[in-house]
């Protein structure tokens, strides 16, 4: 009966991508000469994506609902494009598949515009929907339909938060057009639509309705979420960082204020960090904030804040009713959770430890920015008092700071006048009391208050990096005075301290060549001495740094061996030529000096050179040459003299 309707009528495998039957009306649509054929075809092959879509969907509202839809439809047959209006209703196979009757008749009259539109409206991926006055579906385009959970899904049960839902509403009627990003229910889930809404009629009963068209901008709100995130967050430990601290601090001191409560803010910076950076590197570096912020996160309550400010500083603050004895809580357990040792992942197990400064608020600061500098100033006062300790504010503290960067100033200018000037402290050979070689130590001749002892300002020089500054200079000089004893007869080995800040400094080597071409010093004449620590793990730079020097011809001295880490085989692994036995042995009683002999021994097995350090007394050399120690320095035999005292003692110690 079907193939007697003069409208044309086929029946299509949604599944399948095939024409299942046709009448003879839609054989001609088709321009197929026969069933046998259009069934044949592969409608799948060019077909786009939309379209499958459409489909799919049509498929899933037969089964679900029995649907049925009337659409407008260009086909293609033989490639020159046919407008349709097309019903589409369920039909089921003789397998139990869900296959879709297509009854069609020539669309009216549209222009080109019109039929292009429609097109695009199936197309699109934006979402296109028609609501009634009580928000009940009218129309979805494909991609509408896509994202709603069900064909009759009212737009109250499209948006989330039902408050957003009725202030869209409200817009619309006061303004006729809204815009909003609101979170939506899909069929993957909520997501983040950007909605645009506005009221019209609608064009098949004339009624008032709405169209609302949606872009998911899901990926912009996550872009959105994580640049928010990382602006209030540190990026390395996760903690909240300055920026959310300073907000969450104004919003909680009024509540505070009013719930009669105490705050503390804990200015927390980890002692000696610098030296992991500057040895293990700073991925290391890195790698230990992480576990230090874990560490720092478990020693307080979920109420208190956790924060880093940078590098390795952190702040915690905290709110109590008595705020010393919590701070003493925290306190307590942060000195033994942070002082915990971390195996790092090149094996390496290092310990550091937490000096921390406290203001309380409110009578240390009203404002965020006041207690912070309070709580640093209370911190240097810890590290002052010998680290790994807590401090609380004091007005005096504020004198210290203001001294403090008095002295910076002062250091600065005198880098630029050049009131620096090296004291030389000599290196004796212990058989026949000569001396062979010196060590270089700066001195800072102030205008005003005479010889400053470096104590005074190396750990300033070291915090600000004005070390690297005075370190060239100091290495400059002692070269230039080598060639000059060097001329007057006394050819001396120099040594001059290197500090981790300056082993890590780009341009060490560079300053060093340049300083050994312009005074004339011959490489091999310098000896560099460094410390244990710089030399803690396998750091592929500093090994390379060492080789470097090395190659231009200048000796590697470990100083202060003994009192560090001691491992063994960093002599092996390093191009280290001497060993520096550290005072602590020489000047101890015998009961401790096993370990110095132990060092000695191992010292001719792996043919070091090897210097006593801080021999002051004759039973002290003594020992030093009953050990078979080639040479030694110490107020024995002089502290560290400026140049011309210095001449003087090696022409009182010339050989006949």
């Amino acid at each position: 009966m079907l193939d007697l309707v003069s409208e044309p009528v086929w029946i299509f495998d949604i599944d399948r991508k095939h024409v299942h039957w046709a009448n003879k009306a839609a054989l001609q649509v088709w321009s197929a000469p026969t069933l046998a054929e259009l069934c044949g075809r592969d409608m799948g092959r060019d077909m786009s994506e939309s379209v499958a879509r459409r489909l799919a969907q049509y498929q899933s509202d037969f089964i679900a609902m029995a649907a049925s839809f009337n659409e407008q439809w260009t086909l293609y047959p033989g490639g020159k494009p046919l407008s349709l209006t097309v019903k589409f209703s369920a039909h089921r196979l003789d397998d139990g598949r869900m296959a879709m009757l297509c009854e069609a008749r020539p669309a009216a009259a549209h222009t080109p515009e019109s039929l292009r539109s429609v097109e695009a409206l199936l197309h699109t991926a934006a979402m296109i929907s028609l609501y009634g006055t009580r928000g009940e579906a009218l129309y979805r385009n494909p991609a509408a339909r896509a994202s709603v959970r069900t064909l009759d899904e009212p737009l109250a049960q499209r948006i989330v938060d039902p408050l957003e839902h009725q202030a869209l509403l409200a817009a619309l009627q006061a303004e006729g057009s809204a815009t909003r990003t609101l979170a939506v229910h899909t069929q993957q889930g909520e997501r983040w639509h950007e909605i645009s809404a506005r009221r019209c009629r609608d064009a098949v009963t004339g009624q008032d309705a709405m169209l609302v068209s949606e872009v998911d901008i899901s990926a912009i709100k996550r872009t959105e979420a994580h640049a928010n995130f990382l602006a209030m967050h540190d990026p390395l430990t996760g903690l909240p960082n300055r920026a959310q601290v300073m907000l969450r601090f104004a919003e909680g001191m009024q509540r505070i204020r009013d719930a009669g409560l105490q705050a503390a803010l804990m200015f927390i910076d980890l002692d000696h960090f610098k030296d992991i950076n500057d040895t293990l590197g700073h991925a290391a570096g890195d790698r230990l904030l992480v576990q230090v912020a874990e560490r720092l996160r478990s020693a307080v309550r979920t109420s208190d804040l956790v924060a880093r400010l940078g590098g390795d500083e952190f702040l915690i603050l905290l709110v109590s009713t008595d705020i010393l004895a919590e701070v003493d809580v925290v306190r307590t357990r942060l000195a033994q959770s942070v002082a915990e040792p971390v195996v790092l992942d090149s094996g390496v197990e290092v310990r550091i430890t937490p000096s921390m400064g406290v203001s309380l608020f409110p009578q240390d600061g009203q404002d965020f920015e006041t207690l912070l500098r309070s709580a640093d100033l209370a911190m240097y006062d810890a590290k002052e008092a010998g680290r790994n300790g807590v401090a609380f504010f004091a007005p005096r503290m504020s004198q210290a700071v203001h001294q403090r960067m008095t002295l910076e100033a002062e250091l600065r200018r005198a880098l630029q006048r050049q009131e620096f000037e090296l004291h030389y402290q000599p290196i004796v050979d212990v058989p026949s009391n000569r001396v062979v070689g010196t060590e270089a130590l700066v001195r800072w001749r102030h205008p005003s208050r005479g010889l400053v002892m470096p104590d005074a300002f190396i750990p300033l020089c070291e915090s600000t990096g004005l070390i690297c500054e005075l370190g060239a200079y100091v290495f400059e000089q002692a070269a230039h005075q080598q060639v000059r004893w060097r001329e007057a007869g006394h050819d001396l080995l120099v040594s001059v301290n290197l500090s981790a800040r300056q082993f890590a400094h780009p341009r060490l080597l560079q300053d060093m060549a340049a300083a050994l071409q312009a005074s004339g010093c011959s490489a091999s004449r310098l000896q560099v001495e460094i410390t244990e620590s710089m030399l803690l793990g396998r750091d592929e730079r500093v090994l390379g740094l060492l080789l470097e020097m090395r190659a231009m011809g200048m000796a590697i001295a470990l100083d202060d061996f003994g009192t560090g880490y001691s491992n063994l085989a960093y002599l092996q692994r390093y191009p280290i030529s001497t060993l520096k036995i550290d005072r602590s042995f020489i000047q101890s009683i015998d009961a401790n000096r096993p370990l110095a002999e132990l060092i000695v021994s191992m010292s001719r097995l792996m043919r070091l050179a090897v210097v006593a350090e801080g021999v002051e007394t004759a039973e002290q050399l003594a020992w030093v040459a009953g050990r078979g120690i080639e040479h030694y320095q110490g107020y024995l035999f002089s502290k560290a003299v400026p140049v011309a005292a210095f001449d003087a003692l090696l022409a009182a110690h010339a050989p006949a």
